[in-house]
Order: C-alpha cells, then structure tokens, then sequence
C-alpha cells in the first residue's frame, strides 16, 4: 500500500518542472560505487510438487554472522507466502570473486537429514534476490535455453542424495548513464577504477553500476569438511573449485557436515535498466491471447445481434403498443396474445429471497470494481512483478474502497425491490459488507489451520489477521454504511409498467429451466477458458503473468458476454410465459463459475500431476473456490437490467 503512495507522488513529481521522469514497472535505479556492498535476500523455498511454501532456513544452510532479519515490505507479500530474510551471500559491486568460503554446517541430525532428503525428494526450490532481481537460471535443451528462477536445493541419483552447495554467481551490470561515467575493470579479486576524463571519482561523482541480470549456476561438489575446520566465513577455500553443473559428488550422509561455497563474477551487460525485467516477463504465446480475445467478439457480435432483434425490433415496438391501449382493449388484447406480452403485469413481481439477491449484487459490484481497477493498474505497470506483493496489496486495497459502491448497488436494488420503501436498508448493508468477506475468511482460516500443521511460510500470522479484522470492520464496513445511506437516499428505480396483485399462473414447461440457466454459462466461459489457463500456470507452474493488458480487455469482453447473455435468456423465460426471472438471470451468467470449478478441477489432474499429498491438493481445492466468486461479478450484469 506504501508504494502506491510512493508511485502516485512520483507521478506528481515527474510532472513538476525540472523533473527528470521515473522508470516503470518497479522503483527507479539503484546507483552503486565500485567495491559497494549488494545485499542478496532469501525467500522462501517453493515447489510446484506441494505448493506449500516454507523458510529457507528450515533446511541446514549458512546463517548470516549478524543473524536472521525480515525484509517483508508489504502486506501482499505475506499473504502470498513470501519471508524474505537477509542472507549469508556477501557481495561488492563489481569485484569478482571465487573460492569463497561460506560455511560448514553442524553434522546433520537424524531429523535434519530426513528432511533434507524430503524437500529434494519433493523439489523444492531456493529463490534468491539481488536488487530486487529473483536470480534466474538456464537449463539447455536440444537448441534452445529454459529459463528457471531459482535452483533445486539437491538431486537424487537412485538411493543416493546429493545437494548443491556450490553456486556460481553472474551479476550483470549496466554503466549508469550520466554525462561523467567511470570505466571499471574487475579481475579476479581486484578492482580498477579509472575516471572517465581524468577528473577525481570522488564520492560526490555520477559514475557507478546498475544490476542489470542475476544468474546463478548450483553445482555439487565433494568438499572435505577437515580442510576448513578452523576456516572463517569468506575465507578463500583451500583448493580451487571447478564448477560443473553436468556432475554432481556432494552427497550427503547422516551425522556428516556440509561444506557450502560460492563464487561471483561481474559481467558489463548491454541491457538496460528498464529492460532488465524482459528475461523474466517474456511474453510466449501471444498468437494465442489474440485468438481468445477474437474468439470473444465473434461470440460477442452473435449475442449483440440477438439482442439487437430483441429489443429494437420486437420488445420495444410491441411495448409501446400494448402501452397506447386502455384496459379494455388491454383485456381484450389479452386474449389474443402468447408470450412474454401475457406476463407484462407480473414481470416486476418481487423475486424470493430479496435479501440475499441485493446484497450477492452489491458484492459483485465491489467484487468487478476492484477487478477493473487492479487489472487497470496492473496494466499501466504499477502492479507488476518488479513491485512484489502490490498486486495482493492493491486489490485489497480497492476493496475496500469500493465498499461505498457495494452498500450503495445493495441498497439501492433493495429499494427498487420495494417500490420505494427503504426501510430495512441498514441491515441490507450489514450483510453486503459481511457476506463475501465472511465466506473467504472462513475459507482462509481453514486453510491457514493446515498450513500452521505443515509449519509452512504460507501460514498467514496470528498479528496479520488480526490487521486484516481490522481492516474489515474499520474500513470497508463503514464505507459500505456510508453507501448503503446515500443508496437509501438515492431515488428508486421505477417499473415501466403495473404490476398485478394476483400472480399469474405460470404453464408447465416442456424443459427445466435450470437446464437452459445451466448451459447459457458454457458462452462466457468460452470468453475466458484460454486467459485462465495462462493465470493458472501463473499461480500453479511457477511462471510470472504480466500480460494484463489481454487480461483486461477479456475482462471488459467477459462483461458484455455476461449481460448479452443475461439479456437472451431472461426473454426466452419471458416468452414461455414464466415471470421469475430476477434468480435465473442472474444465474444464467453466474453459472459460469461451474465451469470455472470444474476446469480446476481438470487442471488438478491432467497438468498438475506430479501434486503430492492430500495437504496440497486440499489447498488447491480451497483457493479454486474463490474462483466461484465469478457469479458475483455476474451481479453488476444483472443490476444493469
């Protein structure tokens, strides 16, 4: 939420005089010295097998000298799981480094060892951070590179188990770009400077180095514990070390050390710094995002004609007739007619369960103004992966905010329901700002009680939902109060035509109508079945989704399919003469949230197959319902009406 802020001031700050602009997606460049230290970070050790996050130092690695410290800067990172903590990895800003002696770890314990077997059994991954870059790294195969964030904390070659405690480290670096700019020259343990064009490189100077790239090579490397018994962390180590990723020879064994070590060379990149991001946020498969969002106005123009005939044609032209005669020609006429024309005076009858229809409404509202307004800004680069945990940060951000625009949707149906009468607006509002909350934090808690027994990272802290309570009850409950009052205040939505005081009787249908309610979801499903194959790789796979500028353009298409969708069915309910449309229409878009389900389902087994345990798959299960949250963004569609 602070970076927000921090990222609105800057676009004040660019448009003041003087200014010399600012950089998106993330903050703007970090200038270092010659010989500056850089602070590489951990964070938590991750795997597509589990899903289950846990810290990094649950497993026997180095600790830096002045102990563990938090680097958290933002709610949404520890929502998402991450603990980011300094690490023991020292290094000095264009000063190559090699046989560097990290540390030497107790004997591994019974219980210690069982783990470690355990996490590379279930491929688990170490991510580490410099300058805001999660180091990356390169597997080739056949002709072409794969591109990794993170290493594997080990390997198992049949019974044995061997883990990487060597890391080859490649910073890339990029010249600051300022008029005076000094030429640095690393070899080996030394560092050159020399001043571009003679002056001092003082400390006052321009020059310095931007990182650029953060690779890492993990290589496995048979290190005799007795030769650095009495050796200090960054000592150089005895012997030289070869570093080759295609072999491996540290396997570890019960109650037997380990000996980690590391080297870093600095290499002058011709990458930007804007630019920097490009080898994370390739953009694979844009042929097919491009047939989505055609696909999407193809069935979008098919529905708009439909709609087209609906209203223009035969509604209005019919309506205004019917209109024009008195009662007696009405009755009469009555006589005569079929269809929709027979229910015209029972059309607005109020719905069941007017309560829980206004305030599901209300909460879709806020539900698809947070989703416009994430993407939105998503979008314009302010939430991108650079800024980590902005995105969970903004949305909760928004939803808040938007809880006056929920109470005021709620409670502005609900008096339209009413004719007018307002009464009871208070207690529609209460259950707007409690509903959806309710249920995701009854979810969130059930699923945290597992991740608590698991001991994962992933466990949202006791203090954080005591935030989040508050949050709830201090911010966005009030604000949905506030606009609940100015709905009740807000005029009512008046019918266009009477309604009966006998409901009239409505004929047996030949087919459910829940069958038709059922499959109208297959049509905005349709819209958005290959987006959400890319966002579920995103969540599931590992892999950064930066395309939110696909991902808001379905978004506005899904919105229209939505209420076309909607707007059909709702008239062929009408034409068999049945009045009780306010559910089915709003259940004929929502509807998609099934199918939504059903393809996690799918996804559950056919691509993420190599998921273990029950922990993990109930996990899965417990964040896929939030996707049945979609009916609620349906609601805007069915308040339209």
């Amino acid at each position: 939420m602070a970076r927000l802020v921090a990222l609105l001031l800057l676009l004040v700050a660019a448009a003041a005089p003087g200014a010399r602009g600012f950089y998106l997606p993330g903050s703007y460049p970090h200038k270092y010295n010659p010989g500056e230290p850089l602070n590489v970070k951990v964070n938590s050790l991750t795997s597509i097998d589990t899903e289950i996050p846990f810290s990094y130092y649950s497993l026997p690695f180095c600790t830096p000298t002045d102990g563990v410290k938090d680097s958290a800067e933002n709610l949404g990172e520890l929502l998402m799981g991450d603990r980011i903590e300094n690490s023991p990895y020292r290094f000095k800003m264009y000063t190559n480094e090699s046989d560097v002696f990290l540390c030497r770890s107790p004997p591994l314990a019974p219980d210690t060892f069982s783990l470690l077997k355990k996490r590379i059994d279930e491929m688990y991954q170490v991510n580490l951070i410099l300058d805001n870059l999660p180091a990356i790294r390169y597997t080739k195969k056949d002709d072409y590179f794969l591109r990794w964030t993170g290493y594997p904390v080990g390997i198992r070659v049949g019974v044995d188990y061997y883990v990487f405690n060597h890391l080859q480290f490649t910073v890339l670096v990029h010249k600051y770009e300022e008029a005076n700019v000094a030429r640095v020259m690393g070899a080996a343990d030394a560092t050159d400077v020399i001043p571009a064009s003679g002056k001092d490189n003082g400390a006052g100077s321009s020059s310095g180095w931007m990182v650029v790239g953060f690779e890492v090579v993990p290589c496995s490397i048979k290190h005799n514990p007795e030769d650095v018994k009495s050796h200090k962390m960054y000592d150089r180590y005895p012997s030289k070390i070869k570093c080759d990723p295609t072999t491996v020879s540290m396997s570890i064994k019960e109650n037997e050390p380990i000996v980690y070590t590391y080297e870093v060379n600095f290499v002058e990149s011709d990458i930007k710094w804007p630019s920097r991001w490009d080898a994370y946020l390739k953009m694979e498969g844009a042929k097919v995002h491009w047939f989505s969002i055609l696909n999407s106005l193809m069935v979008i123009a098919f529905l708009a004609g439909i709609v087209f005939v609906i209203l223009l044609r035969t509604v209005r032209r019919d309506l205004t007739k019917y209109e024009e005669l008195d009662s007696e020609a009405q009755a009469q006429m009555n006589e005569e007619l079929s269809g929709w024309k027979l229910v015209v005076s029972d059309v607005f009858r109020a719905p069941s369960n007017p309560t829980l229809l206004c305030v599901m409404v209300g909460d879709g509202v806020q539900i698809l103004g947070m989703a416009v307004v994430t993407i939105l800004f998503a979008a314009l680069g302010f939430m991108s992966p650079a800024s980590r945990g902005t995105l969970i940060t903004g949305m909760l951000f928004f939803y808040m905010i938007l809880g006056i625009l929920a109470g005021y949707a709620g409670v502005r149906v609900w008096k339209t329901i009413k004719c007018g009468d307002h009464s009871g607006w208070v207690g529609v509002s209460w259950r707007v700002a409690c509903f959806f909350p309710g249920i995701a934090f009854l979810i969130l808690t059930t699923l945290n009680f597992l991740l608590w027994g698991s001991q994962s990272t992933g466990a949202i802290p006791f203090s954080l939902f005591v935030v989040l309570i508050l949050l709830w009850f201090c911010i966005s409950v009030p604000l949905t109060l506030v606009g609940g009052f100015l709905g009740a205040k807000a005029p009512h939505i008046e019918y266009p035509v009477r309604t009966n005081q006998i409901p009239r009787e409505i004929p047996p249908q030949k087919y459910p109508s829940w069958l038709l309610v059922l499959g109208a979801g297959t049509l905005p499903f349709g819209t958005l079945f290959i987006e959400l194959f890319f966002i579920m790789s995103s969540i599931w796979m590992g892999r950064v989704y930066y395309v939110f500028g696909f991902l808001f353009i379905v978004l506005l298409l899904l919105v229209i399919v939505c209420a076309e969708v909607s707007l059909v069915l709702t008239y062929m309910h009408l034409c068999v003469e049945d009045w009780k449309w306010w559910w089915k229409s709003f259940f004929s878009s929502g509807s998609v949230a099934i199918y939504i389900f059903l393809y996690s389902i799918n996804y559950l087994v056919f691509d993420l197959k190599s998921l273990s345990g029950p922990v993990s798959a109930t996990l899965y299960i417990g964040y896929s319902l939030f996707m049945r949250s979609l009916p609620c963004f349906m609601n805007l569609v069915r308040y339209t009406h």
